[in-house]
């Protein structure tokens, strides 16, 4: 097992990074006064929860201010077993908000407050730490990327460092078109594909980060094969209630089905299926296997409320082939 070369510490498994913000969930609209819920969110504190409850050891290296709401980040981030240690805090900036409302029946709305917050102010030595302690993987998403010209060269840095030591690199593109536009979002990624080991993106975010190639391929097969093309190992589709796919550049194709669950909030699904793929990568499962994992996770978040609170423990992950109804005693 590696260790970090100054700590002596066994590296982590997973380093992630990016914006955690305080988050109000509402079950009818603000509008109305509906009252609301206080807990965290963001993308990659996902992933880490997700994989520390599954026993791995995820470590997350963002930056919050010196608030109530950076301080409840932390502390929830600290209580699901995620390391903080290299977690930054910035007493000139604010924690970033947002507000989720369900508007009617199953519509979600999510307002965001998140401009000129503390996390827009990484830059790449915020992140020097973490890099040298280690890791097996690292977890980076599109959305640290538009979050400013520091984030997306803090991303850029990391990337290089992790792919110059070995260090397998996972990105999610998972584009907001509020943060930014597919046109942009292309330009900004595409430096990044020459390190990534594993692309996971949904089918509908495929042109988003082949839009900037040279010859821009039309359809998820010539999306794929030019990701592949340009240095990515592997390309992981996610199809949404039609489960995924799997393709990388020895040839080797796998799709699986998804899980048949009641859906309550499909907030949060996209990370717990990327937290559910970096699962079955670090136990050294196979391509299938390490879909059906992911698909488990993604099941997990969309029968539950919240974004990670409804995530399983390892000996929960087989908790969603019993018949429905089933008391557990």
């Amino acid at each position: 097992m590696s260790t970090g070369p100054h700590t002596g510490q066994a590296a982590a498994d997973v380093l992630t990074f990016g914006e955690t913000m305080l988050a109000a969930q509402l079950p009818g609209p603000l509008a109305v006064g509906a009252e609301a819920r206080t807990t965290i969110a963001g993308a990659e504190s996902n992933v880490a929860i997700g994989l520390a409850r599954l026993g791995h050891r995820a470590v997350w290296a963002g930056l919050v201010g010196d608030d109530e709401p950076g301080r409840l980040i932390l502390r929830t981030l600290r209580g699901e077993g995620v390391d903080t240690s290299h977690a930054g805090v910035r007493p000139e900036a604010p924690t970033g908000g947002m507000l989720r409302e369900r508007r009617v029946a199953d519509l979600v709305r999510v307002h965001y407050w998140r401009r000129h917050s503390a996390a827009s102010l990484l830059a790449p030595p915020d992140l020097a730490p973490a890099l040298r302690a280690g890791a097996r993987v690292l977890h980076l998403t599109g959305i640290t990327c538009a979050l400013g010209t520091g984030p997306l060269e803090a991303v850029r840095e990391a990337a290089a460092h992790a792919h110059a030591h070995g260090w397998t690199v996972v990105l999610d593109v998972n584009h907001r078109h509020r943060l930014w536009t597919g046109e942009e979002a292309g330009r900004a990624l595409l430096p990044l594909l020459e390190h990534v080991t594993v692309l996971i993106a949904s089918d509908d975010e495929l042109p988003v980060v082949t839009g900037a190639l040279a010859e821009r391929p039309r359809g998820e097969e010539a999306a794929v094969d030019a990701l592949l093309a340009a240095g990515v190992r592997e390309v992981v589709v996610k199809r949404g209630g039609e489960g995924a796919a799997f393709r990388d550049g020895d040839g080797s194709r796998h799709t699986v089905p998804a899980l048949r669950v009641p859906v309550r909030d499909t907030v949060g699904a996209g990370d717990a299926f990327c937290a559910g793929y970096l699962s079955g990568l670090l136990d050294g499962l196979p391509p299938e296997r390490r879909l059906d994992r992911a698909n488990t996770l993604g099941a997990f978040a969309v029968a539950s409320d919240g974004d990670w609170e409804g995530l399983p423990r390892r000996d929960e992950l087989g908790l969603l082939t019993a018949a429905p109804g089933t008391t557990i005693r």
